[in-house]
């Protein structure tokens, strides 16, 4: 009998250059931090001031299990942050219900035309995660605009302008297709419609297969918006959080150009995979240097602490056409 070929594969050979490097200060933000008793923070959405000063809307976890936002600001964005003395923004269930057990996760967008921050945030009903939208414009005050996108849905972000007149919003619902990245258009934040799928959860043993949601608000470049997502590998000790790539198209967002087949960034530091919840990297917010290349990623570390880690969007852009797919749907995902 004659033994079947065998290809052998030289693992020292094969390589992946790093695209996200971890920053030596890591954690950069911990409960320690805080001037206030909490259990932790994480999934902080980020954004630069008219001074050049870093601002973190952190996600704040109290002893109840129950998440409000806080704002800690720093002039390099790594050290010297200066943290709210009390929440800067809290739950008001009596006004909004629909934050009943918290709100959570949120994005940044600063939007030209509004000269306004705009946040979108997850806020915890009975009934599930749901979308939020408040606008501001010193993270003193906010005007809040209430859900958007009724249970279950979370994951959101703002592009910073509007597209063919309408505002355009990237969210994660939970459909009977599954957990997948859609898009929606409105013509004054109130009011959503025209739902489009954007990216789909691969399915079988892909590393972003059965549920995905966007990461930070998308980046705008000139080939794309270029979008750092999410994808959840279910395994035997549980969840696995980890980070992929894709572009869309500038007036069409909903058009997929480029798809990376395999992650670029998860958990691998101690303070990544040892947490609350274990090997979880969760970046819901990103500065640009003035090099307009640099991108600063803050992201939540096994829901434990605030991390942070560069790139270049250059050379994120450059992994895409090596390693990305035009493909909408892949024949072995059908």
């Amino acid at each position: 009998m004659t033994a079947p070929e065998t290809t052998l594969v030289n693992v020292e050979s094969t390589h992946y250059p790093p695209l996200l490097l971890r920053h030596p200060a890591n954690p950069i933000l911990t409960r320690k931090d805080w001037p206030y008793s909490i259990n932790s923070v994480f999934n902080a959405g980020a954004t630069l001031l008219q001074d050049g000063t870093t601002l973190l809307l952190c996600r704040i976890e109290d002893r109840r299990g129950l998440s409000h936002l806080c704002a800690a600001r720093s002039k390099n964005g790594v050290d010297g942050w200066q943290i709210d003395r009390e929440p800067t923004l809290m739950p008001s269930p009596k006004d909004y219900p629909e934050e009943i057990w918290g709100i959570e996760d949120p994005r940044i967008t600063f939007v030209p035309e509004l000269q306004q921050y705009v946040i979108t945030y997850t806020s915890y009903s009975r009934g599930g995660p749901g979308v939020s939208l408040a606008l501001t414009k010193n993270f003193r005050s906010f005007e809040r605009y209430g859900v958007i996108m009724p249970p279950d849905d979370k994951d959101s972000a703002l592009l910073p302008r509007r597209i063919n007149g309408y505002w355009t919003l990237i969210h994660r619902p939970m459909t009977p297709l599954g957990a997948h990245m859609w898009i929606s258009y409105s013509p004054d934040l109130h009011h959503w419609g025209r739902h489009r799928l954007m990216l789909e959860a691969r399915r079988g043993a892909w590393w972003d297969a059965n549920k995905i949601g966007l990461s930070p608000p998308p980046i705008e470049t000139s080939r794309g918006w270029l979008v750092l997502y999410h994808g959840v590998r279910h395994t035997p000790s549980g969840c696995l959080y980890r980070l992929g790539l894709a572009l869309f198209d500038l007036e069409n967002p909903e058009k997929c150009l480029l798809r990376g087949d395999s992650w670029i960034f998860g958990p691998e530091a101690d303070y990544e995979r040892n947490g609350d919840v274990n090997n979880v990297v969760f970046p819901c917010g990103y500065t640009m240097d003035p090099d307009g290349d640099t991108v600063n990623v803050y992201y939540g570390a096994a829901d434990c602490a605030i991390a942070l880690a560069r790139a270049s969007v250059r050379s994120l852009l450059e992994w895409l056409d090596a390693n990305g797919s035009c493909d909408r749907r892949r024949a072995q995902d059908v």
